[in-house]
């Protein structure tokens, strides 16, 4: 592998960090405004403490909260490190998923997973701030998963019938459980959110999914009990956390899995 190799990669790594954080700086208007109901375009970004319109030069991704130094230039109210952290984390997010992928090889496979996590973090930090998971982003993400069928149906191993079982395989059970429960231990969000998301990944890797966030959960949910005395979390990030790993990984684990447990020789007989 040549310098241009290294060179190639190099730039499409930039751009994909570049348009990563560029988007995450989107996100954060999703995550504050999609909850209040309140429009994404219509109003610029401005000040939660004086209301002040924020001028371009300080809407730059990442770069702008640090020169600033986390405060407002106007009233010099401190602005919340988790706008950088959210265009941080999406922009590297794109770039490990431009690796991960191999984004010159499979570029509509790249932009679709890297919108999808993108869509994953809206759901993550709206749900852990407010306890809801709004229907546009479940919107967005099901049609992610439609188009990821449309332009992998010929060269993909997962059949059709695999998303479309993977949409309702947990999404059902989850159901019944917010039904049964009257909504108190599962909410009609997580519900949806895993029926769109089954649909993207298909019916093995939402099982993984869903494995992955029970546990995380079931840890986190300890933790906070430990340290905030209520057991009621959200449970949506961890099911976006799930999502993530299973996007990447699901095939791994569910081969390690088999593997560990020998249901890949008992298959096999």
């Amino acid at each position: 592998m040549g310098t241009k190799y290294f060179l190639f990669y190099g730039v499409i790594y930039l751009f994909a960090f570049l348009f990563g954080a560029a988007i995450g700086s989107f996100l954060n208007v999703c995550i504050y405004r999609l909850p209040k109901e309140e429009s994404l375009i219509k109003r610029n970004s401005h000040c939660m403490t004086c209301g002040e319109e924020i001028k371009r030069r300080d809407l730059i991704p990442i770069v702008s909260w640090c020169w600033l130094r986390g405060k407002c230039r106007a009233c010099g109210a401190r602005i919340s490190p988790r706008y950088t952290v959210v265009e941080a984390l999406n922009a590297l997010l794109w770039v490990f998923i431009a690796w991960k992928l191999d984004v010159a090889v499979h570029p509509i496979n790249f932009v679709l997973t890297g919108l999808l996590f993108s869509a994953l973090i809206v759901v993550f930090f709206m749900d852990w701030d407010t306890q809801l998971i709004s229907n546009y982003v479940v919107i967005f993400i099901a049609v992610l998963g439609v188009l990821y069928i449309v332009f992998n149906h010929h060269d993909y191993d997962i059949p059709i019938w695999s998303h479309i079982v993977g949409a309702f395989i947990v999404s059902v059970p989850l159901l019944l459980i917010e039904l049964l429960s009257k909504g108190r231990a599962m909410g009609r969000g997580d519900v949806y959110l895993m029926a769109a998301c089954g649909l993207f990944l298909g019916m093995q890797n939402t099982l993984v999914a869903l494995a992955v966030a029970l546990i995380s959960g079931s840890i986190a949910g300890i933790i906070i009990k430990r340290f905030t005395k209520n057991s009621v979390f959200a449970f949506g990030p961890w099911l976006s956390l799930g999502v993530a790993v299973a996007v990447l990984y699901g095939n791994n684990l569910a081969d390690w899995y088999m593997a560990f447990t020998g249901l890949n020789e008992m298959l096999a007989e």
